[in-house]
């Protein structure tokens, strides 16, 4: 069975990232894996946006989110001190997983923001003793979607 996938969001989630010294590199750019961190901070913020709180799924539960696949396009850089904008939404449901669209935007008081970095994270459910894929329940799946 295949993921089901949704209409474009109304309400695309948004987390402020800063920039600093520690994300950068000896040039001064922000070190590409980074952006990944900066993805996980906005899904996490994400979930506990919608109720969903992952230490309290791993003990009531079991079972926990695992990243199964990344997708990501560097397309421009962010530099000491930017202020971003990490968005997230959900683009498919499946039984056992879903996937989130991303972005990086870097903001600015005198211009649009400027699309740096996007991606496309599939996040799996799985027991946590056994690490074998499990069905997403059916309240947590309402959780995601709403």
């Amino acid at each position: 069975m295949r993921p089901t996938p949704l209409p474009p969001p109304d309400n695309v989630f948004t987390w402020p990232v800063r920039i600093y010294w520690e994300d950068t590199d000896a040039g001064g750019i922000v070190f590409y894996a980074n952006y990944l961190k900066f993805f996980e901070r906005a899904r996490t913020e994400w979930l506990r946006a919608k109720g969903v709180e992952q230490r309290q799924l791993q003990q009531d539960l079991g079972c926990i989110f695992v990243v199964s696949d990344v997708q990501i396009k560097y397309l421009r850089s962010a530099r000491l001190d930017d202020q971003l904008l990490v968005t997230s939404h959900l683009s498919e449901l499946g039984r056992s997983s879903f996937t989130i669209q991303q972005e990086a935007r870097l903001v600015s008081a005198d211009a649009a923001p400027v699309v740096l970095c996007t991606g496309s994270v599939r996040v799996g459910w799985i027991h946590g003793q056994t690490s074998k894929p499990a069905r997403i329940p059916p309240e947590l799946q309402q959780a995601l979607q709403g």
